[in-house]
């Protein structure tokens, strides 16, 4: 069985072609960069339309298959933004209609977790999920992935961007933001924001700007966002594990690549005595293979649409998704 899947939530583009067990057959992607600030949905929208087509005859040749090779078409439904979400799912449509194939639609969070849990062997694993638009730490139960704890405001690597660039960087400000980190000597104190299970960041946002202005050195601002941010999510993390009673957790999401964050989730994870899977980069942030694999084991599920009902959810959440291909 071989699905094709389109991501398109935000600022990245990406076709990935799956087989069984989701080995990666084809897999070509671009990220849209704004040549300042952050993004503008209509222009990352833009991007998307101009660069899927081609993507998807790239992902095509490396995997060395043809349209009537293609079993189903999957698209990301949501969340995101609309008029990124809307550029792929009319790519999808179009070859579904073309190929004359099942159009399945797809959770980008679910993704995820479902790309994660088959390449970490872990059969019910707890996820962190960090990106820029979500921040959530997820688990199964009762036929659908609940959400135990979140973001109140904004993603974690929304808040990482802002701040970036509020330093004088540029978009994206993650990986940035890392380097400078690790330049870092000295912690300051700023707004760590726990409420039961739940994060916040725009307190944080504010308390980095003024030690900038106040004269803090850029990598001590960022070693200390790092220091404390991270610690957030590693304790709800964990406070998650305990309540769910699990031993083993996947992180995804691009702010999943970072190595503090990383470390610091592996050593709270070994200390309970359980397991840390982080996946490659390529599969940790937003791709097209992981719409692909997520996509097989809905359609597997009769989870197919007709073109009429395949519209868009932007705010569509995780907890809200039947997942069918799972059982108690």
């Amino acid at each position: 069985m071989v699905v094709l899947g389109i991501e398109s939530t935000a600022h990245t583009a990406s076709v990935g072609i799956v087989g069984e067990e989701a080995r990666v057959l084809g897999l070509a992607s671009d990220m849209y960069r704004p040549p300042a600030g952050g993004i503008h949905p209509r222009e990352a929208a833009n991007h998307h339309v101009e660069m899927l087509p081609e993507l998807v005859r790239k992902a095509l040749a490396e995997a060395k298959v043809g349209p009537g090779e293609i079993d189903a078409v999957a698209f990301a439904q949501g969340p995101g933004l609309g008029p990124c979400l809307r550029a792929g799912a009319t790519v999808a449509r179009m070859l579904a209609q073309a190929w004359e194939k099942p159009l399945v639609p797809v959770n980008h969070c679910v993704a995820h977790v479902e790309i994660a849990r088959v390449l970490s062997g872990l059969p019910d694993p707890l996820l962190l999920y960090a990106s820029g638009g979500n921040t959530q730490v997820i688990a199964y139960g009762r036929g659908r992935y609940r959400v135990l704890g979140e973001t109140l405001d904004i993603g974690i690597g929304n808040f990482l961007d802002k701040l970036w660039i509020e330093l004088g960087g540029t978009f994206p400000g993650g990986p940035a933001l890392e380097l400078e980190a690790k330049q870092g000597t000295e912690i300051h104190e700023l707004p760590y924001s726990v409420h039961g299970m739940d994060v916040a960041f725009s307190g944080m946002l504010t308390a980095a700007i003024g030690l900038h202005r106040k004269g803090v050195p850029r990598p001590d601002v960022a070693y200390s966002v790092e220091a404390t941010a991270y610690s957030m999510l590693t304790e709800i993390t964990e406070r998650a594990l305990a309540h769910r009673r699990r031993d083993g957790v996947v992180l995804g999401g691009g702010v999943a690549c970072n190595e503090r964050l990383r470390g610091m989730v592996r050593s709270m994870v070994e200390e309970r005595g359980g397991t840390m899977f982080a996946p490659p980069r390529a599969m940790c942030v937003d791709n097209g293979a992981m719409i692909a694999w997520t996509g097989t084991l809905a359609w597997r599920s009769d989870r197919s649409v007709p073109i009429e009902r395949s519209g868009v959810e932007p705010r569509q959440r995780t907890d809200l998704v039947p997942t069918p291909w799972r059982t108690d």
